[in-house]
């Protein structure tokens, strides 16, 4: 006779998806390194590799989602996932810290960097005015910010048409920040490739788009599910990780207006220059 479950863990049946996603992750990075090398092979290899590691993204996450819909995710397994969650944003952060430091360590001590004259921004680089598109933007995440938690508060006390108009509104909200992020470096007037000032900030600001559109992602696939009935107050780790998720693509852009916009502009190294002579 079959024993009874008798503990709060999940155990994971087998599954051949991670083996799977290796295989479709090594085709995407053999791709792309073909591509760059112009083989012939490369660019086909790639959007197969990324249209498989798409598809496995969509059959492991619906795994997932099977499993907490069935009542696999008890308790404890929740509470596992949210040390799960949190340990990933912090290598998320270390991930940016890196970026700010290559930052600062150029504009902190420019004469050490080949073609800057000593000067940050370096002279002949037409910086982007931070209180334009910068400041918009800025003022579209911490509004996106408010509306996810709207969502998160509705979801809490059972409010189904409130959790997906905060969902709807944090979703619109990323797609125009993103559409304000392209149209800015479409007009800006340097390239990742002008110099250390153009790496670090593409890197730092591009990957933070980046991560943006992941998270408008995630809040869409949260929207859907939403509107097929998942998610209660008592289990919606699934949004709960999305809206984390999002504060913290918030809180990354604050640092990288105040730091790349604010303090990297000639605005900043004017204040600077009257503040230390």
């Amino acid at each position: 006779m079959a024993a009874g479950k008798t503990h709060d863990f999940h155990i994971l049946n087998p599954s051949n998806r991670p083996i799977l996603m290796s295989f479709a992750a090594l085709l995407l990075a053999a791709g792309a390194i073909g591509w760059m090398h112009k083989a012939s092979w490369g660019m086909p290899a790639f959007f197969a590799g990324f249209a498989s590691v798409c598809a496995m993204f969509y059959l492991w996450w619906s795994d997932v989602v099977h499993e907490a819909n069935t009542g696999d995710h008890t308790p404890v397994v929740q509470l596992h996932h949210r040390y799960g969650m949190i340990l990933f944003i912090a290598s998320e952060v270390m991930f940016f810290v890196a970026w700010f430091w290559a930052f600062f360590n150029a504009a902190l001590f420019p004469s050490m960097h080949e073609g800057i004259d000593g000067n940050w921004p370096p002279s002949g680089v037409e910086v982007l005015d931070p209180f334009v598109f910068p400041l918009l933007n800025t003022l579209i995440l911490l509004l996106s910010g408010t509306t996810i938690t709207w969502a998160h508060h509705a979801l809490i006390h059972g409010d189904r048409k409130g959790l997906k108009q905060g969902l709807l509104l944090t979703i619109c909200l990323g797609l125009i920040f993103s559409m304000v992020q392209a149209y800015e470096y479409y007009h800006a007037e340097f390239g990742i490739t002008e110099g250390i000032y153009g790496a670090t900030f593409y890197m730092a600001t591009g990957f933070h788009g980046f991560h943006v559109v992941v998270g408008t992602i995630f809040l869409i696939v949260c929207l859907l599910r939403a509107n097929r009935g998942d998610f209660t107050p008592q289990q919606h780790f699934g949004f709960e990780a999305a809206a984390w998720y999002w504060h913290f693509v918030d809180v990354v852009w604050l640092f990288l207006f105040i730091a790349i916009y604010v303090w990297g502009s000639n605005f900043g190294a004017a204040v600077v220059r009257t503040a230390f002579g």
